[in-house]
């Protein structure tokens, strides 16, 4: 196990602390620890995004193309998270909503392309394992983010609590699908990251050297 697994651990850990901040972060002080948890979270999922990009890249470069196209999610996602999470939605109530469900849409769809590359890469030596519990993940949080949406866009009670439910329910299990890649991060090395400067076999040799 090495020091990189905490990427994933805490990105989970954070998740959950997310999950059970009450009104979006709408009143005082609450507001503060809302902003202050969904920021932290957006930046872990930057980092989870361009690590795993890095991973990808390092042992199976034949699927750069799908990898960049999942970190491509993985970014926007963590800024739809950032900006909902700095927007009050007490006072900026579209902005809010606009940013949640562009965060909500590209982790839907940052999900779906992480299954594909576990399915199509190998990192770990597990990806059998892994595959099928990521595929019921998958497609449990696409079922959710459409169910989310729809009873979202209601405006009735009964609407909104469903809403809320399957909001809750897409943090879960998210936060389980984020925790299994502590897998693949245990088999990361810094030296990794140079793939994405594309020098990678020049500048392996120092940071090696650093870590």
């Amino acid at each position: 196990m090495t020091i990189w697994v905490w990427i994933p651990i805490s990105l989970s850990l954070v998740s959950l602390i997310g999950t059970w901040s009450v009104s979006s972060g709408s009143s005082t002080p609450e507001n503060s620890l809302f902003s202050a948890v969904i920021s932290a979270g957006a930046f872990l999922f930057l980092v989870f995004s361009i690590f795993h990009h890095a991973h990808i890249m390092e042992r199976n470069a034949n699927q750069s193309l799908l990898s960049r196209i999942a970190l491509v999610f993985g970014v926007v996602a963590s800024m739809g998270a950032f900006g909902a999470g700095n927007c009050n939605p007490g006072y900026l109530t579209f902005l809010h909503h606009l940013a949640a469900a562009i965060s909500f849409i590209c982790i839907c769809f940052y999900t779906v392309l992480l299954t594909a590359l576990t399915g199509k890469s190998t990192l770990t030596g597990f990806e059998r394992y892994l595959y099928f519990m990521r595929i019921a993940s998958s497609v449990f949080q696409v079922i959710l983010t459409i169910g989310y949406t729809i009873m979202y866009a209601q405006s009735n009670y009964e609407a909104m609590h469903f809403s809320a439910v399957f909001e809750w329910m897409l943090s879960v299990n998210l936060e389980l699908f984020e925790l299994s890649f502590v897998v693949e991060f245990s088999f990361f090395h810094s030296w990794m990251l140079s793939n994405l400067l594309g020098q990678r076999e020049e500048l392996k040799p120092l940071i090696l050297s650093m870590s």
